[in-house]
């Protein structure tokens, strides 16, 4: 098939790559304006575009599709199919029709669970034992079409966002490869999405990675996994920030206020919460790097006293 790629992050490489590799032709690769950043504001060029050019693929970086010339320069590449996964673009009804199988979405959940921007973050926090990709027919829905096909995969007691993304992005190519024939010759069989059981994947604000103590350590250890590689789970200890990756629950009774100092081992610090202790195994001070709890305490021993109260910043 003639297929148009449309994505622009890291979790999207995998599935291009496979597209190079197989039969397929890319006759265009569609993915975001480059980005200023750094100090110098300097444009940043994306992981698509980078493999892209990599491999002489036409690379079109529209700011819109709604613009009518964009579409019509679209339709110019009489693909069969398009295929996005976390592209960043909105696409109108206009693109949707444009190829001959229409646009296919890879989604990195189980749908409909979890619908939106942040799929892998929320099945993390909500506690969910397994996730996978979809391979989805695109309507003018959020993550709405019905569904061509489903990979799943366990969610493991340690994972994190990070590593979740890792599994779901070769978890995408995998299922856009093995979903490509059926498309193709026409076997494939559209499901419904059963609308009663969807639940909304809201895009992640970084105030939300502040720990509140009175929670479960149960639920402040998904958080941390879940906001780990950003927007990183936070708190204070006085003045200090401390971003923490990686932390233990620890099944037992506790009186003392969510959020004390309440043990302080030579590899590791117990913290009350709302219900059952959260021993903190790594975390990070603003400037530094993400250090063992052994390694913080040789240097800032001084700063976890017993009794000490985290949370806020101090007034």
């Amino acid at each position: 098939m003639k297929i148009i790629f449309a994505g622009t992050p890291e979790i999207a490489v995998p599935s291009l790559q496979a597209l190079i590799n197989s039969e397929h032709q890319i006759v265009a690769v569609y993915t975001k304006p480059d980005q200023p950043a750094g100090r110098g504001n300097k444009l940043i060029i994306g992981p698509i575009k980078q493999l892209a050019l990599a491999h002489n693929i036409p690379i079109q970086q529209p700011k819109s599709l709604r613009d009518e010339n964009e579409q019509a320069l679209l339709a110019r590449w009489q693909a069969d199919l398009m295929v996005v996964i976390a592209y960043g673009l909105i696409l109108p009804k206009a693109v949707l029709t444009t190829p001959r199988f229409g646009c296919i979405n890879i989604h990195v959940s189980l749908l409909p669970r979890w619908r939106g921007a942040s799929p892998i973050q929320q099945a993390i926090l909500a506690g969910d034992t397994e996730t996978g990709v979809t391979i989805m027919q695109m309507d003018e829905g959020l993550d709405t079409g019905p569904i061509l096909y489903q990979l799943a995969c366990p969610i493991a007691a340690t994972e994190t966002s990070e590593t979740l993304h890792n599994k779901a992005a070769q978890l995408g190519a995998q299922a856009l490869l093995t979903s490509l024939p059926a498309i193709a010759n026409g076997t494939c069989t559209p499901q419904k999405q059963e609308d009663s059981k969807t639940c909304y994947a809201k895009k992640i604000e970084k105030q939300e990675a502040e720990i509140n103590w009175q929670r479960s350590a149960e639920a402040i250890e998904r958080q941390i996994r879940a906001y780990n590689p950003w927007p990183i789970a936070h708190t204070h200890l006085n003045e200090h920030l401390i971003r923490l990756w990686q932390a233990k629950v620890i099944n037992a009774s506790v009186t003392a206020t969510p959020g004390t100092i309440i043990q302080v081992n030579k590899d590791s610090i117990d913290i009350a919460t709302g219900k059952n202790i959260l021993r903190l195994l790594k975390m990070q001070f603003p400037g530094g790097k993400c250090l063992s709890m052994r390694d913080v305490l040789n240097a800032k021993a001084e700063l976890f006293a017993l009794g000490s109260l985290l949370g806020n910043k101090a007034e």
